[in-house]
């Protein structure tokens, strides 16, 4: 084998390796993003089955529920459209409260359950994460929509 052929054999290693590379690396970067859902996008069906996800909403008055003996919590979340019930295992935040916007990470179950791997809260009463705040907004113009037979 020359010189030319060897570089030429080097120069095709080196962008199937740049090429392979790249695709892991963005196999990798989807596989770990999280989207933002609102309870009525996940109603609607938009949000997947098989990832974890964000889901967002005001925390329902009277709806969270503690199992006894243990760090089970179970609450409803709303966007003032859509109710779902989110369950939990673990310590919520210090400002975890009713009627107080949170975000939740993780997956949808079979039978419409959001369980969460992790639950974070507003961290001051003037603070709501963008991503609520426009949810609630979108949720509030649909509603307004549908009460004056718009939609």
């Amino acid at each position: 084998m020359n010189k030319r052929s060897r570089r030429k054999v080097l120069i095709i290693a080196v962008v199937f390796g740049v090429g392979l590379a790249t695709v892991l690396g963005l196999t990798a970067f989807q596989e770990n993003l999280l989207y933002f859902y609102t309870p009525t996008q996940i109603k609607a069906g938009e949000a997947p089955q098989s990832h974890s996800f964000r889901v967002g909403g005001l925390v329902v008055n009277g709806s969270v529920s503690r199992e006894a003996g243990s760090l089970k919590v179970q609450f409803d979340l709303t966007d003032n459209a859509e109710t779902m019930t989110v369950q939990y295992t673990g310590i919520l935040p210090d400002l975890f409260r009713e009627g107080q916007g949170i975000v939740a990470m993780g997956s949808l179950q079979p039978n419409g359950m959001f369980v969460a791997d992790e639950v974070l809260a507003k961290h001051d009463e003037n603070y709501m994460p963008p991503e609520v705040a426009d949810a609630l907004k979108a949720a509030e113009q649909t509603a307004k929509e549908r009460a004056s037979g718009k939609i």
